[in-house]
């Protein structure tokens, strides 16, 4: 096999590699009980560039995936990473044992990975 074909070969086997590194990673996650309902804390990072590319929200789902509440991030955080932001007011059906949580970025959109959380 020539160089070259092995360059292209190489560049084609890594490329989804490359793009995975670009979607948000949930680092933790937590949830803390206030009153009926719930506060879910998550602490995000990703290579944040600026305005054309970072990580824009997070999402409380059940183990069936309905979702329980997205927290929006306005903006990129380029020179805070990781960074943890809450959301409150999150309504948990009852006889929930779990919740999980995954990330979104500007470019990528949603993440396949869930980060989970047992429920006290």
């Amino acid at each position: 096999m020539s160089v070259f074909k092995s360059i292209l070969l190489s560049a084609a086997l890594l490329a989804p590699v490359a793009a995975l590194a670009d979607i948000p990673v949930v680092e933790a996650a937590k949830a803390s009980k206030s009153g009926a309902a719930w506060t879910i804390s998550v602490t995000l990072s990703h290579p944040d560039t600026g305005w054309d590319h970072y990580a824009d929200g997070w999402e409380v789902v059940t183990e069936d995936g309905t979702s329980l509440g997205i927290r929006e991030l306005a903006h990129p955080h380029v020179d805070e990473q990781p960074f943890t932001r809450s959301l409150s007011g999150v309504e948990i059906p009852a006889g929930t044992t779990r919740i999980g949580v995954r990330a979104r970025g500007s470019v990528h959109g949603w993440g396949d990975a869930i980060t989970w959380i047992d429920l006290p």
